[in-house]
């Protein structure tokens, strides 16, 4: 599979208080590992664009997209909320993140790639349509799903969502869009104690206990995801691709390891070779402990290449 990796310099830049878990070496972890795996140089690289604010304003009210591409100080941090904070090149590297979706997505439907994966961040799913938080300024999925609906014309996508927190973010964007089915797989009780009950068959929130094994998480996609899924029958998936419910992660308390993120990313390769043409688009979200990340994300990546 001819597989896309769409980064940008800028996503470096981005940094918030001294010791903050969302941090630049999230990538430099991601690379190494695929370097060191000898996958990196099998890859598509692109450079990620910077989002217009016609592609933000699809998902997000005007207020927020101002207040973020304003948002930036001339020096040192700006806080969104306790978590979240902005430094002089958040807004370019934020335009960047949710850019890179979008450029995945035109790639992938103009069958330039079979699919990308998008090495970025700030990551996106806690951005809701009027609010920043959760480290999360644009919603880079959502914005990306939304050009393939407005720009590609496409009726049915879905976004797969296995972070360990609920993505409160992309529920709150497309809650009442029957063209959007959200799946999401989270951690329950825990931040952002979000999760709407099922809607329709479009909103398909799995709450996982801690201490979920990967056996468990297994059952738990499979017998609530799929079937759902199938009866949707999306013409292209996006993932939001959090690793942070790695057993290694001390940021919360599920059990899954590398050979669990390998199986999702197969399961849902099945899914769009038999309804969407093959069509994926993944993107970075949570991950803090940088070892399991690299291992987590080179599996990932590895799977959408078919190596």
């Amino acid at each position: 599979m001819r597989t896309a990796y769409i980064s940008h310099p800028d996503c470096l830049r981005h940094e918030m208080i001294q010791g903050h878990p969302e941090c630049p070496k999230r990538i430099g972890a991601i690379e190494d590992r695929l370097l060191a795996a000898g996958i990196l140089d099998f890859l598509q690289y692109y450079n990620a664009p910077a989002a217009s604010i016609w592609q933000l304003r699809r998902v997000h009210r005007r207020r927020h997209v101002w207040k973020i591409l304003s948002g930036s100080p001339k020096e040192g941090l700006t806080h969104i909320d306790p978590d979240t904070y902005m430094n002089p090149h958040t807004t370019h590297a934020a335009r960047r993140a949710a850019g890179a979706v979008v450029l995945g997505t035109n790639l992938v439907i103009d069958k330039k790639v079979d699919n990308a994966f998008c090495c970025v961040r700030p990551p996106g799913h806690h951005a809701e349509r009027s609010e920043a938080m959760g480290f999360c300024f644009f919603n880079n999925i959502a914005v990306g799903a939304a050009h393939a609906i407005a720009r590609h014309h496409l009726k049915r996508v879905a976004i797969l969502d296995f972070d360990v927190h609920h993505g409160n973010g992309t529920e709150d964007i497309f809650e009442n869009d029957q063209r959007v089915m959200v799946c999401s797989a989270y951690q329950h009780p825990f931040y952002p104690y979000s999760g709407r009950p099922t809607v329709d068959g479009r909103l398909i929130n799995v709450e996982l206990p801690s201490g979920t094994t990967g056996e468990e998480f297994r059952r738990a996609i499979t017998e609530k995801w799929f079937p759902q899924l199938h009866a949707f029958r999306p013409q292209m998936i996006f993932i939001s691709a959090g690793f942070d419910a790695h057993a290694e992660d001390d940021m919360a308390d599920l059990r899954l390891l590398e050979d669990d993120y390998t199986w999702i990313t197969r399961e849902i390769m099945a899914l769009a070779e038999q309804y969407a043409e093959n069509r994926i688009v993944s993107t970075l979200e949570g991950g803090y402990n940088l070892h399991a990340l690299g291992r987590s994300v080179a599996a990932h990546i590895k799977t959408l290449m078919r190596l």
